[in-house]
């Protein structure tokens, strides 16, 4: 399986909203997957447009998404923020995740010298994925608690995490 990690072209959204949507029903996302729409996917990916925005491809079909916008106003210009990773359920546990991650951050260490800060909220309970963020140099920087509420009306916590250029 040959993995290819690239700039998301504006021809991928429809690739990209399946990916989503199949990780929602898997219950990956903080977001149902009645929510995940052409106008949720066109939107993440018209803000990615100010930050950054990377696919994976597996035979040339979108299985993977990581997007981040630059934070409003001007005085947070210098992060990115609301970012967001899905990688389809068919593909997870094979390190498309981070392959999404390293370009990432291979983006913004290389072409983007003013972004010092990146920043993610995730799921406390998601310890496989905070693993990984914390693998990647993000630190842990907080915890809000009952952030989160499920349709089935369970609370969750989500944690913030940020990344630094050193």
């Amino acid at each position: 399986m040959a993995v290819v990690i690239r700039r998301v072209r504006p021809s991928d959204a429809e690739q990209i909203r399946q990916v989503y949507k199949a990780a929602a029903e898997q219950g990956t996302l903080a977001r149902m997957p009645d929510e995940v729409d052409a106008a949720y996917v066109v939107g993440f990916m018209a803000a990615a447009e100010d930050g950054l925005e990377v696919v994976a491809e597996v035979d040339g079909v979108v299985v993977g998404d990581l997007h981040a916008s630059r934070l409003p106003p001007r005085q947070f210009s210098h992060g990115l923020g609301e970012l967001t990773i899905a990688v389809h359920p068919d593909h997870q546990g094979k390190g498309i995740g981070r392959k999404l991650f390293e370009e990432f951050f291979r983006v913004v260490r290389e072409e983007m010298p003013d972004i010092h800060r990146v920043e993610l909220f995730a799921w406390a309970e998601n310890q496989g994925a905070l693993r990984l963020y914390e693998s990647l140099g993000f630190k842990f920087e907080g915890r809000l608690p009952r952030r989160v509420r499920t349709d089935s009306g369970e609370w969750r916590d989500d944690v913030v995490y940020g990344w630094l250029r050193s």
